[in-house]
């Protein structure tokens, strides 16, 4: 199974998007989609899961759960917006930690790009960075990876055009 994730797109939605996306199954998007357009261009390519961000409106609200809970080809995920970082994650995030007991940590929020297990939680934590045009960071990223055998494999930075440059880039693949 292969997904591509992607998160704070702000109501902007790079056309790269569906390119890089073209050999994944599914779409992850972490929130602060900004606008329903975006989710609608993203249903209409592939398979989507989402949930909403603290700047979404009811727009996307009425559409997208806060946080979600569910089993890709065998792995327990949790994707919500603002977890904060491993170990110290928000009350709200330790709960639902607590009570699902996921080995996929999803989230957005920070702008920042993250991939970091969490042996305290037996867990890999996974922030794709911000996709949109919106924020404080200078590269706009998401990524693409496989779930094998209940476990993420083959993860791929996708360095989309920066801010003010003209060029994207598909870092080598990792394993997890």
């Amino acid at each position: 199974m292969r997904i591509g994730l992607l998160s704070d797109t702000h109501g902007y939605l790079d056309n790269k998007v569906f390119e890089y996306f073209a050999e994944c199954d599914e779409i992850w998007h972490a929130g602060d989609v900004g606008d329903s357009e975006v989710l609608k261009a993203l249903q209409g390519f592939k398979p989507l899961k989402a949930v909403y961000g603290n700047i979404d409106g009811q727009n996307v609200r009425g559409i997208c759960p806060k946080d979600l809970i569910f089993e890709a080809n065998g792995l327990r995920v949790l994707m919500t917006h603002i977890a904060a970082y491993p170990p110290a994650y928000n009350p709200a995030t330790k709960q639902l930690l607590k009570a699902h007991e996921p080995k996929l940590l999803v989230c957005g929020h920070s702008h920042i790009l993250k991939v970091m297990p969490d042996t305290s939680k037996n867990l890999l934590y996974i922030n794709p960075g911000a996709a949109g045009w919106h924020g404080f960071h200078k590269v706009r990223t998401l990524l693409r990876f496989s779930i094998e055998n209940a476990k993420v494999d083959k993860l791929q930075v996708v360095e989309l055009m920066p801010r003010y440059a003209t060029e994207s880039k598909v870092k080598p693949e990792v394993g997890y």
